[in-house]
């Protein structure tokens, strides 16, 4: 794997770059590889996205999948494919195919005729790795290498979309997947943003040949998204944990598609960006944050929504937008005022509710 991540790399260096997230238990790279049109670089109001496989070792597929992806992207970019070149040149897509390198050797190691359900799912601490991110409820954690290089990795990057690639059943589930009643594991425990989630889920089984979606018990998902801006979906590839090799090129086919909002920047009057400014929507209990240069991006639904940007020493400005359907994105910009020492009241909140915003039809990334 590393030697095929790094190969790609260098065939498409323009576009591609490979780096480590950590290492594994044993020392071994959690090596991720990167697509953009400028690689090691966010770019202002570009979108970043993460594709995460072998979180358990013995489940290979997703591994696989995503190493073939690695290799679609280069190849079809370098052979002038127009789709593919405007999603590297509109997006970040990042890439780790292996989270649990020492969990899959040992999966690997007893062939997939041989594999059990358990062999290797866990990493070489026999932790689950899907059940070791903090949770709704827990203070104290026992965190394994890899999961900590995963927490740190979110947190470092303006994550907006995520997908955890698993094996063993043919579904797909979202957050939460916890309940915040601890003695009702089984509870319904929806997000704010329950009909997002619902629609991407629905938007990856639909371009997925087989798939159906329903629901499932997953943790990274929701360290995502109570700990980030990141929307991560749990996606569940098929019942063969460990197929044969003659089977994984028909399941890239299968599952190539699938793998393939409003956004905006928030400013002082000086055009300058402000890092970690919030952004709410009235009737959603879920904020999310802009990034270092000011940017963010904000998944929703279509319909009028009230967004607000508001920064600790400035006004906050709230704004009325409509989202009508098949507006894949809507840009919506803030200025955000200073304010003086002793303000009155009124000078906090800045409302620009008269008109909508308009938005231009754009093509979807």
């Amino acid at each position: 794997m590393y030697g095929i991540l790094k190969k790609t790399a260098s065939k498409c260096s323009h576009i591609s770059q490979t780096y480590s997230i950590g290492r594994s238990v044993e020392g071994k790279d959690l090596l991720a590889i990167e697509f953009s049109d400028n690689p090691g670089q966010h770019d202002l109001l570009e979108p970043e996205i993460k594709l995460i496989g072998n979180m358990h070792g013995n489940e290979v597929l997703g591994r696989q999948l995503l190493i073939y992806l690695a290799q679609y992207l280069c190849s079809e970019y370098l052979l002038g494919n127009e789709r593919i070149q405007t999603v590297i040149n509109t997006t970040r897509i990042h890439i780790l195919p292996s989270m649990n390198p020492d969990g899959y050797e040992i999966a690997a190691s007893e062939g997939h005729e041989y594999n059990g359900w358990t062999s290797g799912r866990a990493n070489a601490q026999n932790l689950d790795l899907n059940r070791n991110f903090p949770d709704l409820t827990s203070i104290f954690y026992n965190l394994a290498p890899e999961t900590y290089a995963v927490m740190k990795w979110i947190r470092s990057f303006p994550f907006v979309i995520s997908a955890s690639l698993h094996g063993g059943e043919l579904v797909i589930s979202y957050p939460f997947d916890l309940s915040r009643h601890p003695q009702e594991d089984r509870m319904y425990s929806p997000t704010p943003d329950e009909q997002i989630f619902r629609q991407l889920a629905r938007t990856y089984a639909d371009a997925h040949a087989t798939m159906s979606n329903n629901d499932t018990e997953r943790c990274m998902s929701d360290f995502n998204y109570l700990h980030s801006n990141c929307y991560e979906i749990t996606v569940e590839l098929g019942c063969d944990k460990f197929p044969s090799e003659m089977e994984l090129y028909p399941e890239w086919l299968r599952n190539k598609e699938a793998l393939l909002s409003i956004k905006g920047i928030v400013k002082d009057e000086h055009g300058n960006g402000i890092k970690g400014a919030t952004i709410s929507v009235r009737g959603m209990r879920h904020d999310i944050t802009s990034a270092e240069d000011g940017d963010y991006w904000r998944l929703l639904n279509p319909g009028v929504h009230i967004v607000t940007a508001a920064a600790s020493g400035y006004s906050k400005v709230s704004k009325r937008i409509h989202l009508p359907r098949k507006t894949l994105v809507g840009r919506v910009d803030f200025v955000l005022k200073k304010v003086p020492r002793a303000p009155s009241l009124d000078y906090f909140n800045i409302p620009e509710l008269d008109n909508y915003e308009k938005f231009k039809r754009t093509a979807c990334i």
